[in-house]
């Protein structure tokens, strides 16, 4: 059975939904700097190199760095390294935050901390690394009667460091290090809740346990109940009052105080986490005061961004304010690339895109390029979900967004690792054919549009047992039964050795993978164009092509375990061999490209010169439409020589009854489509498309709405 959203192509399936549920009774939840130069060439001053064997890494200053230009690392502190014994147990003198130190439970702590991390920033680095994104470090209740806190997702604390990774001065160390390195530094951060502390006298005895001796929650109070008079009474034990800083949060006025959610319906936003107090993110207080906690953490620490947990869980009005707010914060203290991007558990764009253009913020993870690809590569479905995948990007281009700023991953902490996806799909494999579609699904992530995130542990061959603890192996050598029984991919090594092996064979291939992403600007802010489509060889291939200099670099993928062959014309153009399998070959015949890939293998090629000139003859609107509660406004553009390779962008603009013009909407790829949010539609009486092809000339054409 599979639940599926709106899209074609985009489906949510059971495996995932019940990986949530179960992160959930945890309570889980511009100006870019010029291309570097090739990695044989010095540097230039303002790009630094980092050696790792045969690697050469070129970074841009982090300071003023794009978020486009970053390959992320993701790392839970608590299973990455444990540099320093002394605060396994976090700290006595504060009861709350001390205790669950169990090196032989999934769920309990094990002792890795912040100065771990910066212990370990050369093997970081030499993975091609230039973001690290850690989960929530801040002080969280140690122990809840459903776990432990090793994930960092129950703050107690907005100010503090959890003892159990260490102090406020070991996180300015590790930010000051990693900087000098050029990599930057992001937060998880969480506003939805905080620990549970509220308890109800509906539902909790005095000791704060459940009444009933069978209860698992306190039933959900909707907002009929709620206007007729039905309500909890909050209170909290006498030893954990005044336990939350700041004080403000002790306050239950600040909470929802309505029960469980229930996942659906209005629960989703304003129901507890199995009991985890959820925040009244509608209240203009809590807006404020959050607004401000997290201001003061910039201040006092300066990272590069925030990961925002749980934002559909949020009041969207919440982000509305918070995200405009937090960033002109950041810029005014000096750092003009502080970005944040946001979990939205969703594999359907138009979910995903509402809190980009709705909820204001920057970016969020892109669950639809993690569920297609799983689906594709690790699944073997049908190559077409790849072009659907990136079709639906005009969901998110809008004034102020962009697919270019997605960040994309593979697997996670909640979901589960890449590894497991293989060996539940494909478990008869061979290792060798593992390690083939580790490295396609990951070439796939660095080369297409949107910002590649590694989790940590894939680069060694990690595979878990599914999601949530299962997917969270310790680095350093573990003492977890049901983690040191997995077969890793690509090596005869466990988990219960130590797994900073820079031989591995995943290690080696993604550094190869940053190696030639950070090489080549177009691979990192190029528009993503789909080129190659065969379902039954199962090719799959895309330019990444940037406005500036209109070089192709086309990137294609054999996802087949035969060799294939594949013609593509492309007129003039010459192309280079950046990457690929050693048997892989490009080779130009009259004006069309042949190409041969090895099984399970890519090739990422470089035109010898510019894309030849288009020139936008006409634009024509068609009939709009509605779906998923967008408006589609698409157009045709007429080229004057529709045989070639023809790129151009339309934006596309309201315009006022005084003649003002504001940017809704743009597009860089056929299909050319404004989509728009419902409720824009009222506004607008006509609109302005300019058709711009990158070369100067610009054809505008104005439509009344009220004739379509």
């Amino acid at each position: 059975m599979k639940i599926t959203g709106n899209i074609e192509g985009f489906s949510l399936s059971t495996k995932y939904l019940s990986t949530l549920a179960l992160a959930l009774i945890l309570g889980l939840s511009a100006c870019s700097k010029q291309e570097a130069p090739e990695p044989q060439t010095a540097a230039s001053e303002d790009v630094s190199t980092v050696k790792s064997e045969s690697y050469v890494f070129n970074k841009t200053d982090y300071l003023t760095r794009n978020i486009q230009d970053e390959v992320f690392y993701f790392v839970m502190p608590d299973r990455f390294h444990n540099a320093n014994a002394e605060n396994d147990n976090g700290d006595p003198k504060r009861p709350i935050s001390f205790g669950g130190l169990d090196k032989t439970s999934k769920w309990a702590f094990h002792g890795g901390d912040i100065a771990g991390l910066e212990d370990k920033l050369d093997y970081i680095e030499g993975l091609g690394i230039t973001s690290i994104w850690m989960t929530p470090i801040l002080r969280n209740r140690a122990i809840q009667d459903n776990g432990f806190g090793h994930h960092g997702y129950w703050v107690i604390d907005f100010t503090q460091i959890d003892p159990h990774f260490g102090s406020n001065d070991d996180l300015k160390s590790l930010i000051a290090a990693a900087h000098k390195r050029d990599i930057k530094i992001f937060f998880d951060i969480i506003t939805n809740h905080t620990a549970d502390v509220i308890k109800y006298k509906e539902c909790h005895d005095e000791k704060g346990k459940f009444l009933a001796a069978d209860q698992k929650g306190c039933d959900f109070i909707g907002s009929e109940a709620l206007a007729a008079g039905t309500k909890y009474t909050p209170f909290v034990l006498d030893e954990e009052k005044d336990s939350k800083v700041p004080a403000w949060l002790n306050d239950p006025k600040y909470y929802n105080n309505r029960g469980d959610s229930v996942w659906q319906g209005e629960s989703t936003v304003k129901g507890d986490f199995f009991g985890l107090d959820d925040l009244d993110t509608s209240n203009p207080e809590v807006i404020s005061g959050l607004s401000q906690v997290f201001k003061d953490l910039i201040t006092e620490f300066r990272p590069d961004g925030f990961r925002m947990d749980t934002v559909k869980h949020v009041d969207i009005e919440f982000w509305q304010s918070f995200a405009p707010a937090i960033t002109k914060h950041a810029q005014s203290i000096g750092l003009p690339e502080f970005f944040i991007f946001g979990e939205v558990y969703d594999d359907n764009p138009a979910g995903l895109s509402k809190f980009t253009n709705v909820g204001k913020l920057p970016s969020v993870l892109d669950f639809s390029f993690a569920f297609n690809v799983t689906d594709v590569v690790f699944n073997n479905k049908n190559v077409s979900q790849l072009t659907t995948l990136f079709d639906n990007d005009d969901y998110y281009r809008d004034s102020d967004s962009s697919p270019n700023d997605l960040i994309k991953f593979l697997g996670n902490h909640d979901m589960g690792r890449a590894g497991f996806f293989i060996e539940q799909s494909l478990p008869n494999i061979s290792d060798d054919e593992k390690v083939k579609r580790s490295n396609l699904a990951h070439a796939l992530m660095y080369y297409s549009r949107g910002v590649p995130v590694v989790y940590y542990g894939d680069e060694q061959g990690f595979t878990g047992d599914g999601g949530d603890v299962d997917a969270r192996e310790n680095m350093d050598p573990s003492q977890v039964e049901t983690y040191n029984d997995n077969t890793l991919i690509g090596t005869n090594s466990t988990t219960a050795t130590s797994n900073f092996d820079t031989q591995h064979p995943l290690y080696k291939s993604l550094a190869d993978l940053a190696r030639v992403r950070l090489a080549h600007k177009s691979l990192r802010q190029g528009e993503h164009i789909n080129r190659i489509l065969d379902e039954e060889k199962r090719l799959y291939g895309f330019s990444r092509v940037l406005p500036s200099d209109m070089i192709d670099h086309l990137i294609v993928f054999n996802f087949s375990n035969q060799q294939q062959q594949v013609s593509k014309s492309v007129g003039a153009l010459e192309y280079e061999k950046l990457a690929g399998h050693p048997n892989s070959t490009a080779t130009l015949s009259g004006d069309q490209l042949q190409l041969t890939l090895a099984p399970q293998s890519y090739l990422v090629l470089k035109s010898n010169k510019s894309i030849v000139k288009s020139i936008v003859q006409n634009i024509s609107m068609q009939p709009m439409y509605e779906e998923n509660e967008r408006i589609f406004i698409p157009f045709e553009l007429e080229f004057n020589n529709p045989e070639q390779f023809n790129i151009a962008q339309i934006s596309v603009y309201q315009v006022s009854e005084d003649g003002q013009k504001t940017l809704i909407s743009f597009d860089t790829t056929a299909p050319y489509r404004a989509v728009l949010v419902t409720s824009q539609l009222q506004d607008i009486g006509k609109i302005e498309v300019q058709a711009d092809n990158f070369k100067g000339r610009v054809k505008t054409k104005v439509f009344d709405l009220s004739m379509f």
